[in-house]
């Protein structure tokens, strides 16, 4: 009978877990506060991670959030080694997730398909 879950997946959410308590205590900047991760995938060999997260902001701090995180890696690296009891703590590889503003403005286009002509969503007098 089949595992529920992989190893990878559960190191994956560990791996969440505790980048995501770094991340909002150990960096010390503010910016970071708005920072989520959604999402740690981790490859079969645990040598790399790649961290997608979304962040409340304009394309210029996604840009400059993703440099940073990815500055900040080698440092994350390194505390994840401490705190957690794996043999190999993955390089990791920030990445920002457009999959939730996909899904907005998909879910905005069905919205505008669907509704009638001349609809604006006010009952009409008569």
């Amino acid at each position: 009978m089949p595992r529920e879950f992989k190893r990878t997946d559960r190191v994956g959410a560990e791996l969440q877990r505790e980048l995501s308590e770094l991340i909002r205590n150990e960096l010390g900047d503010r910016r970071y506060a708005m920072v989520t991760l959604q999402e740690v995938r981790v490859v079969r060999d645990f040598s790399h991670a790649t961290v997608y997260f979304t962040i409340l902001g304009d394309q210029l701090d996604r840009r400059e959030t993703t440099k940073e995180l990815n500055h900040a890696a080698s440092f994350l690296r390194h505390e994840l080694g401490r705190r957690m009891r794996i043999r190999t703590v993955p390089q990791l590889h920030f990445q920002y997730d457009e999959s939730v503003e996909r899904g907005a403005a998909l879910s905005e286009l069905i919205d505008r398909s669907v509704a009638k002509p001349g609809d604006d969503g006010e009952a009409s007098e008569g």
